[in-house]
């Protein structure tokens, strides 16, 4: 997790991490502050220390900046949880949480980074449980997650930071906006299109198919996939941060007016330019039929095998477990009786099996959102810019051709900058 300065009269970005408070920064001068996402993690104790120390930590420097003009914090969409219906963009009530039948359960900030840090403790005294500390702590991250309505680690501690960032800020005198994208998907066009880093989300069924390690998945093909091109989220920022920016301060003697709570802002497109899963299926088989090299085991005039999709979890567990879970049980007890001379085949299988249960454990509550996130405050953003900065810093889905856009851009951009 980071942030960026931009500092008065100069154009030089400066760049520091902000997890831990040992960051070596001293007081600057900024016109603005950037707040990064974070990458998706796992692991309870790590996860709130990005995600929640990280804002903490980020918002004492804040204090020291007497010039700071706006904070802009950047969360993501699926902070909802697994609500359906239209979603409004609305920040979170400190202490709220997801569950309908929770009205008395109250989520305590502090209380949860004691109970991480205290686990984390009874695990290094534990000898025996030292070497289970991250599968552990996994765990507790997922069972607190739950316990307060939220589908997985990761969506739960960025809305903790949401409610940190409130909390922290709360009477300042900085404007402060949240911006929730969905699925982050490759450049669109500026500066590169296709440019992608790393494997987000849906590339990860692409990859799969591609390596022929994807035979299902767990995905409701007539559903929307919330996407959007990583260059528009980033337009949308750069319009936020400068609609908040507060004006210079007012002549001695006057007080300046205190700034309207967190503005949210759903960079997302389900409601605008809806996409179907099947869009990503339709427009991947025609790419990989149109270059079948880019797929394993299939050259010139090859054909991949296609891909089975499930709507529902108890259909998906099911085929997987005749298809995979009862074969690879027959195979390991062949194996022993044969002295290991299957080992080759059985650790192939476990393999596939263990690729698609992960990708189905991170992925498949996003695979099976109903959730359409309202954009009005995106819209009226955009409206409010002038005709020639609209045009430069476009962030309207409607302006996508999502089949183009998969085929010709997306797609290629994965083979190219992720699986090489």
């Amino acid at each position: 997790m980071g942030f960026l300065l931009l500092k008065r009269n100069q154009r030089t970005l400066h760049c520091r991490r902000i997890g831990r408070p040992e960051n070596g920064l001293t007081k600057r001068n900024p016109l603005k502050m950037w707040h990064l996402k974070s990458a998706y993690l796992c692991r309870y104790d790590v996860a709130l220390d990005v995600n929640v120390m990280g804002v903490r930590h980020m918002c004492q420097l804040a204090r020291q900046c007497p010039n700071l003009e706006v904070i802009l914090h950047v969360s993501t969409a699926y902070v909802v949880g697994e609500r359906q219906g239209v979603i409004q963009e609305r920040a979170f009530k400190h202490g709220e949480t997801l569950r309908e039948d929770g009205a008395q359960l109250r989520l305590d900030v502090d209380a949860e980074l004691r109970l991480a840090r205290d686990y984390q403790r009874q695990l290094a005294g534990d000898d025996a449980e030292q070497k289970n500390e991250r599968k552990a702590m996994k765990e507790l991250g997922l069972a607190r997650a739950r316990e307060f309505g939220w589908p997985n680690t990761y969506v739960f501690t960025k809305a903790l930071g949401e409610m940190t960032l409130a909390q922290e800020l709360a009477g300042g005198g900085v404007p402060v906006a949240i911006v929730r994208p969905s699925i982050i998907t490759s450049i669109h066009k500026d500066p590169l299109p296709g440019w992608i880093e790393g494997t987000r989300t849906i590339d990860a069924i692409i990859i799969g198919y591609a390596k022929q390690n994807l035979s299902c998945f767990l995905a409701d093909l007539d559903l929307t996939m919330d996407v959007i091109p990583g260059d528009m989220v980033v337009n949308a920022m750069m319009a936020a941060a400068a609609a908040h920016a507060s004006p210079p301060p007012p002549p001695a003697g006057q007080q300046r007016v205190p700034p309207p709570p967190p503005t949210v802002y759903h960079a997302t497109s389900s409601l605008r330019n809806p996409a179907p899963y099947a869009v990503l299926y339709r427009t991947g088989i025609r790419y990989f039929s149109a270059h079948p090299r880019g797929v394993a085991g299939a050259g010139a005039g090859g054909r991949a095998r296609p891909v089975r999709f499930f709507a529902t979890v108890a259909g998906f567990t099911a085929y997987m477990v005749v298809r995979y879970r009862l074969p690879l049980e027959l195979l390991r007890l062949l194996n022993l009786l044969l002295c290991g001379l299957l080992a080759r085949p059985c650790a192939e299988l476990r393999r596939r099996y263990a690729f698609v249960m992960r990708l189905v454990g991170l992925y498949g509550p996003f695979a099976l959102f109903r959730g359409v996130f309202d954009d009005a405050n995106v819209e009226r953003l955009r409206l409010a810019m002038a005709p020639a900065d609209r045009a430069a810093f476009g962030f309207d889905p409607k302006t996508l051709d999502w089949d183009d856009y998969f085929y010709s851009i997306h797609i290629p951009g994965v083979m190219k900058h992720v699986l090489k």
